[in-house]
């Protein structure tokens, strides 16, 4: 399904030379004729083939639907709950990108908090994996999905008053070139004690924590200006255990006989703990 053509979408560059799209029927046309046509669910793929590190970057479809159960089971409503509120208490939220998006869940919930506080927003969400971009657009039609990366987004800059990162990998070099004077960009990152519990089922040894400085953050012109946290517990079932462990790196670094252990237990209530960093971009650094 086609989305209707929106002041937002014009906002939208060619990943090739960086000149403004313009609408062609059903596809996406820069001044030099490069052309990404708008898939049936609504996305677009602005994801180069010689941009790409592999044929199929980023998460598998099945990685993509285990994170959609487990999200659907309610045990990270927190984290987004959290996250709406220091978005809505931002005094502009014309333009929001949700940089490495996935199926979609947090900037879904992100649109419904908007029109629940009678915000009017223009939301984008890019990710590398298709498949993920896929399953957003499918259940969002409020939002411009893209298939790209942050290392170069196909938006125009200084267009974007917020830009946020859940789990994912900044490029603050890349983000401050997108974001307004005084955009905001905010950090959603695993705390300490996050999924403690399954760590230590996997891992003998578990690394000290250690927060990363991003000492680029600083050197691309962002100041640090707050940060806050949360931490909960949940109890997940046999399922959802099996989905988070799908959908988390931790699948590739767990031992087959580790694997066993945690397929036979019929539940494990784990520790969510998550830091929410934002950064302002410092216009007179620039």
């Amino acid at each position: 399904m086609k989305k209707t053509v929106s002041e937002s979408a014009q906002l939208l560059i060619c990943p090739l030379d960086q000149c403004q799209l313009r609408l062609n029927g059903n596809s996406w046309q820069c001044e030099h004729k490069h052309q990404y046509d708008i898939a049936r669910q609504g996305y677009v793929n602005l994801l180069p083939v010689q941009h790409k590190r592999s044929k199929s970057p980023g998460d598998t479809k099945e990685m993509v639907q285990a994170r959609r159960n487990f999200l659907a089971t309610g045990a990270y409503q927190a984290i987004s709950e959290q996250l709406n509120q220091i978005i809505i208490d931002h005094k502009q939220t014309n333009t929001i990108l949700d940089a490495g998006c996935g199926e979609g869940y947090y900037l879904n919930r992100l649109n419904q908090k908007l029109t629940e506080n009678q915000r009017i927003a223009h939301c984008f969400g890019l990710d590398i994996a298709k498949f993920a971009i896929q399953a957003a657009a499918k259940s969002d039609k409020k939002s411009h999905y893209l298939v790209a990366s942050n290392r170069s987004v196909p938006i125009a800059d200084s267009s974007l008053d917020i830009i946020y990162c859940a789990f994912g990998f900044p490029v603050f070099e890349e983000f401050t070139k997108k974001l307004k004077p005084d955009g905001k960009l905010i950090l959603v990152e695993s705390g300490e004690q996050h999924l403690i519990e399954l760590r230590k089922l996997i891992y003998p040894n578990l690394k000290p924590y250690r927060q990363n400085p991003y000492p680029e953050a600083a050197e691309s012109g962002f100041s640090w200006t707050e940060e806050s946290s949360i931490q909960y517990k949940v109890t997940l079932d046999k399922t959802a255990l099996a989905n988070l462990l799908l959908m988390t790196p931790h699948i590739h670094k767990a031992s087959a006989e580790k694997k066993q252990q945690l397929a036979e237990l019929e539940q494990l209530e784990l520790s969510v703990d998550v830091n929410f960093r934002v950064l302002n971009k410092d216009a007179q650094n620039l």
